[in-house]
């Protein structure tokens, strides 16, 4: 079974028996996503060489986690957290060129606090620079575009490589970040994947807030107030069935559109930055995962 048929039989299992999230069929059949993606070319570099936008793109994704940490980060104006890390990181880019791969395996946490802004003593930048030093020893001497060139044009092989190269890709069941990747790259010009709409959502916590407010996901009354208090969820069963009916839903809607669902996490995402779903408590876990 190929890695995004993991991800869709296993979000399957997860809807059909889940006790603590179910999906609203009415209201999944009114749901419009919105318009399709693009990676906003003011807080990402991608006028680069194809090269350097690779590189560019999986620095990024190697840290596209720490939702969970995100009320703790100092954020740019008006900025996510997501936001402030990737503004941070293309400014690096635009003024010095980014970290080469020998520099990623030496990467320190006070390094990676001080480009994004942050104290050097937050849990998140010792995370963040233990990814990156990862990265730098997945790509050893190849270049960022030697990995693509590897995948053979095949985004699920790119995220099955990503995985199983990097402990923190290897979000086992959901694969968000090593599926984001692909589709960062093929978004940003520099890979071109003929299996590129086999990608499943990228499970995170946005997405299926996004569905909650917009009542699709219905959570249990415990689970939901617990959420709406701030408080965190562990990782397990009660965070894996908001992911698992996340994706199920969005496999659903891509059916009844034909749109595909990578577009449709997209979409979404896009569509929660606004100030109607920020006012509201989404799901908050610390995971290197999302």
């Amino acid at each position: 079974m190929s890695l995004t048929d993991q991800v869709r039989a296993g979000a399957r299992a997860i809807a059909g028996n889940a006790r603590h999230v179910r999906i609203d069929a009415e209201r999944l059949a009114a749901l419009d996503p919105g318009p399709p993606p693009e990676l906003d070319p003011d807080r990402h570099f991608l006028e680069g060489s194809p090269e350097e936008v690779a590189h560019f793109i999986l620095v990024l994704d190697s840290v596209n986690f720490g939702s969970g940490w995100f009320p703790t980060l100092r954020k740019r104006p008006g900025m996510s957290g997501y936001f402030t890390v990737a503004s941070a990181l293309t400014d690096l880019w635009r003024s010095y060129g980014g970290w080469s791969a020998e520099e990623l395996r030496a990467l320190t946490a006070e390094e990676i606090a001080a480009v994004l802004g942050q104290d050097a003593g937050h849990e998140l930048m010792a995370l963040y620079a233990e990814a990156l030093r990862d990265l730098g020893r997945f790509l050893d001497a190849r270049r960022a575009i030697d990995v693509v060139d590897e995948a053979a044009g095949s985004a699920e092989q790119l995220a099955s490589m990503l995985a199983a190269g990097m402990p923190f890709f290897d979000d086992v069941g959901f694969w968000k970040r090593a599926q984001i990747t692909a589709n960062d790259l093929a978004l940003a010009g520099v890979a071109d994947f003929h299996d590129l709409d086999r990608l499943t959502i990228f499970a995170d916590n946005l997405v299926p807030h996004v569905l909650r407010v917009d009542g699709v996901l219905v959570y249990e009354a415990a689970l939901a107030a617990r959420i709406d208090a701030g408080d965190l969820l562990e990782p397990g069963e009660e965070e894996r069935e908001i992911r698992g009916c996340a994706v199920h839903a969005c496999e659903l809607l891509s059916r009844r559109l034909g749109i595909q669902a990578r577009h449709i996490d997209t979409a979404l995402w896009n569509r929660g930055q606004a100030p109607r779903y920020k006012a509201v408590p989404r799901h908050r876990t610390r995971s290197v995962y999302y």
